[in-house]
């Protein structure tokens, strides 16, 4: 797959890091890192499983605060990053340690799964350039979608890319495969890496085709519930209600398999259309020895994608759409006792950066750090 890099004037010297002298691995501990956009905190944890000091993340959306906070051990603030000025970030960060600001811009405006919905949030990526221009980190981490290359003709990621250059960043950027990662999805991901210090990019996949986690390796070994159910001794692990006329469907599905292995009688109105018929993925089955879909936001439901479970007849529960997001199976979604809105928690996993992924990232980093004396 090819590989974009933008190669600018070169790193000061590695020993004082961008004209700094840095503490190397204060507290054993390779930087401090501030996420953007940061959800309940997929990229954070992969930063924080890697070694580095998370110290804040930031997002609009107050009902992540919980399992922010309470997973990565950093403070969680409720701001609008328009609101936000480089000198505000700075008191997060310290003199003698390595300044990392990584983020996920909202993707919706750029998904093919809205089509292009939302337009007024792309501007949220020009926000976060100038955060970093205010802010000056030494590395700097982007995640998104990879429509973000090409949207709006390609002007918004170009300029995004040229006031990194513009400021003295190298830049490498790439289309990458989440399963490349250990993430059992067919996922791609856009992952930008920036770093003032010298070269940087992503470190080589650590899985091929024939080693990839599958869907059975990820949720094979948690108990079987039914439709509408939930796990005793898990309160994620819990599965949507499903009406008659779905049951059947699920139950006529095959793994891998469309809504064209019905019979005629089960097959939604929509998709005896010729405008319907291209959408073969909806009502679904994942296959147990295969990559499992893109974990989006509506995983929950079995009409929304092929999100039904290999065996069982029902969609996927919470449970495993956060381990199919690679998330640890002691991550803690929400308070002991707490029962969270289906959609709301469906949501915060769906937007969520794949942790293994975060932690390729988050490896990356610290091998630019160190091959550069920090």
């Amino acid at each position: 797959m090819e590989q974009h890099e933008v190669i600018c004037k070169p790193a000061k010297r590695a020993d004082r890091c961008h004209g700094r002298s840095l503490k190397a691995h204060t507290n054993n501990r390779p930087g401090r890192v501030v996420d953007l956009f940061c959800g309940i905190g997929g990229l954070s944890h992969g930063f924080l499983q890697e070694g580095f000091r998370v110290v804040a993340g930031i997002d609009t959306d107050a009902t992540c605060r919980y399992a922010y906070e309470r997973n990565n051990d950093a403070v969680f603030l409720k701001r609008d990053i328009q609101k936000i000025h480089g000198a505000e970030l700075n008191e997060y960060f310290h003199h003698d340690e390595p300044k990392i600001l990584v983020g996920c811009a909202p993707c919706q405006p750029f998904s093919t799964y809205t089509n292009g919905g939302k337009q007024g949030k792309w501007r949220l990526l020009r926000d976060f350039s100038q955060i970093i221009r205010e802010s000056q980190p030494d590395i700097v981490s982007m995640e998104n979608v990879p429509r973000l290359v090409s949207y709006k003709g390609g002007h918004l990621f170009q300029e995004f890319e040229q006031k990194l250059e513009d400021d003295g960043y190298f830049v490498w950027w790439n289309i990458i495969k989440c399963a490349d990662y250990g993430v059992p999805q067919l996922r791609k991901r856009l992952v930008l890496l920036a770093s003032k210090l010298g070269k940087i990019e992503l470190v080589p996949p650590t899985h091929e085709p024939e080693n990839y986690i599958t869907v059975k390796d990820a949720i094979s070994t948690l108990p079987p519930i039914s439709a509408g159910a939930c796990d005793a001794e898990d309160a994620l692990h819990r599965s949507s209600r499903l009406t008659e006329i779905n049951l059947a469907r699920i139950r006529a599905s095959k793994p891998g398999g469309s809504w064209r292995d019905w019979d005629q009688f089960l097959v939604a109105n929509c998709h005896k259309k010729k405008t319907g018929e291209s959408y073969s993925s909806v009502y679904g089955r994942m296959m147990w020895n295969e990559l499992g879909p893109t974990i989006t936001t509506q995983c929950y439901g079995f009409g929304n994608g092929r999100f039904g479970h290999p065996e069982q007849d029902r969609a996927i529960s919470l449970r495993e759409a956060a381990l199919l997001q690679t998330f640890p199976r002691n991550y803690q979604f929400s308070k002991s006792g707490e029962q969270p809105n289906t959609s709301t928690v469906a949501r915060w996993i769906g937007n969520a950066v794949p942790v293994e992924l975060a932690r390729a990232i988050a490896k990356s980093v610290s091998k630019n750090l160190k091959s550069y004396g920090c």
